[in-house]
């Protein structure tokens, strides 16, 4: 699993001095490990599910110098990680080097979580800050941590700023995502109780109303040529979805279109399947923000009557 997922770090003039090793985890005072006590009793605080008795004043509050040791110390560990990975590359590693790789890359996870639950309070304090009108609170706080988490393995202490700083950024900005996401969900979704919505099919008919939404959207992208689609991509998708009328109105097979336009059903289902990823992209860039356009690969279909 370690060698299957190349390591990041973010680098530092240390790691690449004599004896390294030793000046980073030998020299340094020992940072205080983290009391998380108080963190689920709080959580349950502000959710309501039991008295208000409990603060983060137990929580540790690391000085920008022990912020520097541990997050060295952090990426260190996974500088010797990613130097393992390159060394043994796709060869079966040594009983060393596998001893070596994983001792590495344990310790890399435990400064991770101790440098995160350190700083759990960050995310509690942000939740308050920004509480979201249509997200659970419990879901809000699971959002929060994973965008801490990131904050931790993308932190540069050799900036000179305080972690908080940065992390505080990261769970805003995550909080602001996952509000958008929660209302355009619920724009298309609709949950609130509606009476008449029991004795209606007015689901179906808007489920029906949406596909027919999408798919003249598609059409006209189509029509338009917005995707930039080339010739033969356009001669395919008209044959094989019947977006023109005239040209009988009807889809015909891969098999069908192969031999009319004189190619192999093969080549067709490829230019296809590429014709189609760019009609999601143009749908994706009229629909989602640029941040979450990026990564998503669940494919989707053209629907017709």
């Amino acid at each position: 699993m370690i060698l299957e997922s190349p390591m990041d770090y973010v680098d530092h003039e240390s790691f690449h001095v004599r004896d390294a090793r030793r000046k980073i985890f030998e020299h340094p005072d020992a940072v205080p490990q983290p009391d998380t006590s108080w963190y689920r009793p709080l959580v349950d605080d502000v959710i309501g599910t039991r008295p208000q008795t409990s603060s983060t004043r137990s929580s540790v509050v690391l000085t920008g110098a022990q912020e520097q040791v541990i997050f060295i110390q952090y990426n260190y560990s996974r500088f010797r990680v990613a130097g393992l990975q390159q060394r043994i590359g796709t060869r079966t590693p040594t009983a060393k080097q596998t001893k070596e790789l994983i001792d590495w890359y344990r310790h890399s996870r435990a400064l991770r979580d101790q440098i995160a639950e350190t700083n759990l309070a960050l995310v509690l304090a942000m939740a308050k800050r920004v509480k979201l009108k249509d997200v659970d609170f419990g879901d809000q706080i699971s959002e929060g941590n994973m965008a801490l988490l990131r904050a931790v393995d993308k932190f540069d202490a050799s900036r000179g700023f305080k972690f908080s700083t940065y992390a505080c950024r990261a769970i805003l900005k995550s909080f602001s995502r996952q509000g958008m996401k929660s209302t355009r969900y619920r724009q298309r979704f609709p949950t609130e109780f509606d009476p008449s919505l029991e004795s209606s099919n007015y689901p179906e008919e808007r489920r029906q109303q949406d596909q027919k939404e999408q798919a003249d959207e598609v059409k006209q992208i189509v029509l338009d040529n917005s995707a930039d689609l080339t010739d033969v991509e356009q001669e395919i998708l008209h044959h094989r979805f019947g977006f023109d009328a005239g040209r009988n109105g009807k889809p015909l097979t891969l098999a069908q279109v192969g031999k009319l336009i004189g190619l192999t059903k093969e080549r067709v289902r490829q230019i296809q399947n590429r014709a189609l990823l760019k009609l999601r992209e143009a749908v994706e860039s009229r629909c989602l923000p640029r941040t979450e356009r990026k990564g998503r690969t669940n494919g989707w279909s053209i629907s017709h009557n």
